[in-house]
């Protein structure tokens, strides 16, 4: 399957493979495994290195000499963007929600230390159409600057960084048979829906090839895509056809996304996420965040809980990342 991404201008940015983790037994008696997507190196980690290696590989492509991103205060994506950004030598404009703070924490912190200028636009952390709107006004306003910047919209969400997660599935497949482990699911959280719709594709890509293939579930915890929008389908079919592939391979029945974790909105915390983060730091080690990591992580419980897979059976939650919020305020779950 990796010959179907020799077209594309691709940055090396990401340290890869990520590792696959045993991990302790679920509830209902599903062996965990981890797929360590935090530990992807670029800017402290996470699972927007795999997408903007394939994002910036088309930028520099281009000529593109910004990179113009965005996304809520404590934005993993733009954490990362802003690393890329000074990995390849482009200037990095973050259109962040909220309003500046007195001292940056967290990824507003790294987002700063490597050198990317934050836009705060005052708004709320879930209007992510306002926060848009911004963004392609800033970008404007560099076209005209004679600044070349490439656009990259919330969470690197095109087919183009869908990509990066179509590779990823092929390669924790391999590492899965390696380890000789036969995963019924692969779990991880969705909310700009560009990881989903990467290993949805990567799924349905390598289904035509012959391979034995395993649900791909996603937590939804931003209401946008818990209702469809993206459509996850749609995305899933422009990255297959991207690759070159067939894109009426990707199904409807294709598309698994649990929307009952995500609590009162996004980048609020939940209960249940905040028992999750908890369990997954004193049985693996594993450092989760409140926003995505955790509830998806929540989501995975539940269903093992809830005798969604059979006893007995491996089940791979993708940690997506997201430590630096951990050191923000608000970011330690209730009762630490």
């Amino acid at each position: 399957m990796h010959a179907m991404f020799g077209h594309l201008p691709r940055a090396r940015l990401a340290t890869l493979p990520t590792p696959l983790e045993r991990g302790p037994e679920l509830p209902g008696g599903v062996r965990l495994w981890v797929k360590r997507d935090d530990l992807t190196g670029l800017g402290m980690g996470g699972n927007k290195a795999r997408k903007l290696e394939f994002l910036c590989g088309a930028a520099v492509a281009e000529g593109a000499r910004s990179l113009v991103t965005v996304g809520a205060a404590q934005s993993n994506h733009c954490r990362m963007t802003a690393a890329a950004g000074a990995v390849l030598g482009l200037e990095v404009h973050l259109v962040l929600s909220g309003d500046r703070p007195e001292q940056a924490t967290g990824n507003q912190l790294l987002s700063t230390l490597f050198g990317a200028q934050l836009h705060y636009t005052g708004a709320d952390e879930s209007h992510w159409g306002e926060l848009m709107i911004a963004s392609e006004s800033l970008t404007d306003e560099l076209v005209a600057a004679g600044a070349a910047p490439y656009s990259i919209p919330i969470g690197g969400s095109t087919a183009t960084g869908a990509a990066g997660y179509a590779w990823a599935l092929a390669e924790l497949l391999d590492q899965c048979d390696a380890a000789g482990c036969a995963p019924t699911a692969v779990v991880h959280t969705s909310s700009s829906g560009g990881t989903h719709a990467g290993l949805v594709a990567g799924k349905a890509l390598l289904r035509a090839q012959g391979r034995s293939v395993p649900e791909i579930l996603a937590i939804g915890v931003a209401k946008g895509v818990n209702i469809g929008m993206p459509d996850i389908a749609d995305l899933a079919r422009d990255t297959a056809d991207l690759l070159g592939g067939d894109r009426t391979t990707v199904e409807r029945s294709d598309i698994a996304l649990d929307p009952n974790w995500i609590g009162d909105d996004y980048a609020v915390p939940t209960k249940a996420g905040d028992a999750a983060i908890r369990w997954a730091a004193r049985h693996g080690g594993w450092v989760l965040d409140r926003t995505y990591s955790g509830k998806g992580f929540a989501g995975l419980v539940g269903n093992a809980e809830a005798g969604r897979w059979p006893e007995g059976s491996d089940v791979v939650f993708i940690h997506t990342g997201g430590m630096p919020a951990v050191f923000a305020p608000g970011g330690a779950p209730a009762g630490l």
